[in-house]
């Protein structure tokens, strides 16, 4: 591809030795139990045509935006940083400006919660959950939309009553692949993508699908589905490295997006926004330093 480059919209980094990350637990998530860095992305995303990433956050503890954020801070390679803080604060909109204010604070582009491990199906609803999203709109920021795919239609409710806020979710939404089945997950995916302040991450398929034995045919329903209800300039690719290494290596998941939007007609401008446009446009993006 030409043009300024690839931009990954969405992968990870963790030192253990600075905190542990208790969700990597059982021997299937082993190979995710050790330190990923900068240092271990930079040549996997180079290879790949990487010029620009966004690391998003993993735990919803207040230390690590500060983190991320100073890791962004002069890096040649991260040009956003979506962080997590907590919605419910009565002091949000000063723990935003506060992040802004902090080195590296001009990287951060958006809010992530774990809204996938909350198990009030209406959290997103709630008055105070409410009242943080509007002051994430407020600052100019976005809110990552990190769920399940039962929980897809409360994502469309609450996207409905913020139509200032710009949702992104990741991961498609976490459709069934390895299944096989499209609904109701796909049903609900275009409700969310009716509305104009939406916008899709291409990630987490490989994960979503059987880990050994998946293949570009079983993806590509839901690259489909997704890219038919948003449109390319609403869908962003993005690696979910280091989650990612279960089921592929970095450069298999970036030839597992290009094989999958093969044969879809997709112009060489839908292309561009895909794996870069979007993410540049949704998050505001800078180039990195």
């Amino acid at each position: 591809m030409s043009g300024p480059g690839l931009v990954d919209s969405h992968h990870h980094v963790w030192d253990l030795a600075v905190r542990d990350q208790d969700w990597i637990t059982g021997p299937q998530l082993a190979p995710l139990r050790r330190n990923f860095t900068l240092d271990d992305l930079r040549p996997e995303a180079s290879s790949a045509g990487v010029a620009a990433t966004v690391i998003v956050q993993t735990v919803t503890v207040a230390e690590e935006t500060p983190e991320l954020l100073a890791l962004a801070d002069g890096s040649d390679l991260v040009a956003g940083v979506v962080g997590w803080t907590d919605l419910t604060s009565p002091d949000i909109a000063h723990e935003l400006a506060r992040l802004r204010g902090l080195p590296g604070g001009g990287r951060l582009v958006g809010i992530r919660h774990q809204v996938q491990g909350e198990r009030d199906p209406g959290w997103l609803l709630r008055a105070d959950v409410r009242r943080g999203l509007e002051a994430v709109a407020s600052a100019g920021l976005t809110y990552d939309l990190v769920v399940r795919a039962d929980q897809l239609p409360a994502c469309a409710r609450v996207a409905a009553l913020h139509p200032g806020l710009t949702f992104v979710l990741d991961h498609l939404g976490k459709p069934p692949i390895a299944s096989g089945a499209l609904e109701p997950w796909a049903s609900d995916v275009r409700a969310l993508a009716s509305l104009p302040n939406t916008v899709c991450k291409l990630s987490g398929m490989v994960t979503e699908a059987a880990w050994a034995s998946w293949t570009v045919a079983d993806l590509r329903p839901y690259a489909e589905t997704v890219l038919d209800a948003f449109g390319a300039g609403r869908v962003m690719w993005g690696s979910d490295w280091p989650v990612c290494v279960l089921a592929a290596p970095y450069g298999g998941v970036v030839g597992a997006a290009r094989g999958v939007l093969a044969g879809l007609g997709l112009s060489a401008g839908e292309w561009g926004a895909v794996f870069g446009g979007t993410a540049r446009g949704a998050y505001g993006l800078r180039p990195p330093a």
